[in-house]
């Protein structure tokens, strides 16, 4: 019922996916009411960033914010590690302009924190509790929020590719749910689309190892999908960073049908921006089973798991 932070400082290190570039990064103690910060310590006093839709900077092929000419990119794996495990305050210091890809899923964000332990703090925390639907549509796809008592997510995605096809997957969000049935979901690409990304010095850090690669037949990872339905699970991951920019955890439901990062986000915008269609409200007035992280997934599908390579 209150605001968390990070006991302890951690430290974690790895490439960029788009850059290719190492990257250094440590995740500390914030006070209450800090939010999700981050600080480039190789632009030295420049101003923290805070992840909020304000700082929001482009959305084309990751989550990117930005402040006075720096910018922190692909922070939705992260944000989703955060917001899934109900962690409100961190400071992210970091040496490069992109949080590194590890091996393209949460998992091993999960696996940082629990180098340490969260701790309580003594300020309530604070929901964005949905009033009333909000809805944008855009090229045949769109994104809602709907009133709802607890933290649901309803994801559906389409594709082409015989490979994917068809994918929904919903779930009430908790930490026990996140761990279990998001983090480890990888990014996911086509190889045919390698040398356009590479022409726009995109993905040039992408390798088998943080991304699960589809061929014309066959995913061309050896070591498989870690869930049968991956690819939407990987979609759901990303929802939960990107609705992380509102600020604080939004209490409802949010759908979305052949959505990504610019639908995610441009959702939270939309509903900021009417201020009829939504409230703070204190954990204190949250059903109690929503607060205290009623362990509850619906309508799973069977996971179908390959090695554990993260």
């Amino acid at each position: 019922m209150h605001q968390t932070t990070l006991r302890d400082r951690v430290v974690v290190s790895g490439i960029g996916v788009h850059s290719g570039k190492p990257v250094a990064m440590s995740l500390n103690p914030a006070e209450a009411d800090t939010g999700i910060v981050f600080h480039r310590i190789d632009a030295g006093a420049g101003e923290p960033i805070h992840a909020r839709i304000d700082r929001l900077h482009a959305t084309d092929s990751c989550t990117t914010v930005a402040l006075n000419g720096l910018s922190v990119a692909t922070i939705e794996h992260l944000l989703a590690t955060f917001n899934g495990l109900g962690i409100d305050n961190v400071l992210v210091e970091i040496d490069a302009a992109e949080v590194p890809m590890m091996d393209g899923s949460a998992a091993a964000f999960v696996d940082l924190i629990d180098q340490t332990e969260i701790v309580t703090l003594t300020a309530p925390r604070r929901f964005i509790k949905v009033l009333k639907p909000v809805r944008i549509e855009h090229a045949g796809g769109f994104a809602e929020l709907l009133p709802f008592e607890s933290r649901r997510f309803e994801i559906d995605i389409d594709f082409e590719s015989p490979l994917i096809g068809r994918q929904a997957f919903v779930v009430d969000l908790d930490a026990t749910v996140f761990r279990r049935d998001l983090a480890r979901a990888r990014t996911f690409g086509f190889l045919k689309d390698v040398e356009f990304y590479w022409s726009r010095g995109l993905a040039l850090g992408s390798s088998l190892d943080n991304t699960v690669v589809l061929g014309d037949d066959k995913v061309i990872n050896p070591e498989g999908l870690r869930f049968a339905d991956e690819f939407v699970r990987h979609k759901t991951l990303d929802a939960v960073g990107d609705l992380a920019l509102a600020g604080a955890p939004i209490l409802g439901a949010y759908r979305s049908y052949r959505g990504g990062h610019r639908m995610n986000a441009k959702i939270v915008e939309t509903l900021l921006a009417d201020s009829d269609a939504w409230t703070f409200v204190e954990a204190a007035s949250v059903p109690k089973r929503d607060v205290l992280h009623d362990q509850m997934a619906v309508r799973l599908p069977a996971a179908a798991f390959g090695p554990d390579k993260s």
